[in-house]
């Protein structure tokens, strides 16, 4: 027995059934009260094994982008892909959060936020970690992927001034050994010759004071580095392991989910070295999609983390259920 005929969706949003059924309603009355304009702190904690992790957010670059943003894909498809996230074209947004890890000895705090250095819709991650209940001098040892500004930035203040007193600081080797290379400053122009002279700026009179670590090392307890390059020339990712849990943070390695983790073999203009970058790439999402392991990356939309599944050529970000507690 036919209980109700087919309803188009045209005819269901049109139809007289709706519109019976609005007419019967009281009009709405104006808002006494106006709309917020903003969302809750940007903190966001989960567990891992013994360990607890807290994601910080920094904020959102909106990133306007033309044609030749990536290497080998057209404009046209990347605008087609940024629609099929449901993002506008032609803007890349940037989401910056920044990883601490809980040991239950050690606050370890992986990467350190823009400290609104890169845009004003950027630099709240110190305000996060006030809202998390963290003190900067509670931190215990600073990680660092690689040294693009947004990285490296949160270090110190724009007067020059270090944040996190009391934190030791941890960088690849292969980063620094080129970043601080004055032969490789001299032949880098724009944007590239521009990091050189921050990276300078945020290290050089505290340069005695950074550790030097090979990737492939335990950098803190349980935190493993992984070789990641492509996107610098040190640029690397870390494992994360506690009793039987394992996450791979994965630093830029994979950005923006809608575009790099469904298409993985495009090459933007910011990975240095766009084959092998992709190369790493893939290796880490064929990597996580066939363990099932927890993910995280830099650049994913707060709170960054979720699980990766194979779909077609390309991948999937699932990302967590959010919990309150």
């Amino acid at each position: 027995m036919e209980i109700m005929p087919a309803l188009s969706r045209r005819s269901f949003l049109t139809g007289p059934l709706l519109a019976a059924g609005a007419a019967a309603l009281p009009l709405p009355s104006r808002a006494a009260v106006p709309l917020a304009a903003g969302q809750g702190p940007g903190v966001y904690r989960y567990k891992l094994g013994d360990y607890q992790l807290t994601a910080l957010y920094d904020g959102t670059w909106y990133l306007p982008i033309d044609g030749k943003f990536m290497r080998n894909a057209s404009g046209a498809a990347v605008n087609r892909a940024l629609a099929a996230g449901f993002l506008p074209p032609r803007v890349l947004p940037i989401s910056f959060t920044a990883l601490l890890v809980n040991t239950g000895t050690k606050l370890v705090l992986i990467d350190t936020g823009t400290a609104g250095q890169i845009t004003d819709s950027a630099g709240f991650m110190n305000a996060n970690l006030a809202a998390a209940g963290i003190k900067p001098s509670a931190i215990d040892t600073i990680v660092i992927s690689h040294f693009h500004p947004d990285h490296i930035d949160g270090i110190k203040t724009k007067d020059g001034d270090k944040v996190f007193d009391n934190a030791e600081i941890l960088v690849p080797e292969p980063e620094w050994k080129f970043w601080m290379d004055d032969g490789n400053m001299n032949r880098a122009t724009g944007a590239v010759h521009k990091y050189f002279l921050n990276a300078r700026r945020v290290f050089k009179d505290i340069a005695k004071e950074v550790r030097r670590f090979k990737p492939g090392d335990e950098v803190a307890p349980g935190i493993v580095s992984l070789p990641a390059y492509g996107h610098t020339p040190g640029h690397t990712a870390f494992a994360i392991h506690s009793g039987k849990q394992s996450m791979l943070a994965m630093s830029d390695t994979v950005r923006n989910p809608y575009l790099f983790v469904r298409h993985p073999d495009w090459q933007p203009i910011f990975d240095m070295d766009g084959p092998l970058a992709v190369k790493a790439r893939r290796h880490m999402l064929d990597r996580a999609a066939a363990d099932r392991m927890l993910v995280e990356a830099y650049h994913f939309p707060f709170p960054a983390c979720g699980h990766i599944v194979k779909r077609g050529g390309g991948f999937e970000l699932v990302p967590v259920m959010w919990r309150p507690l």
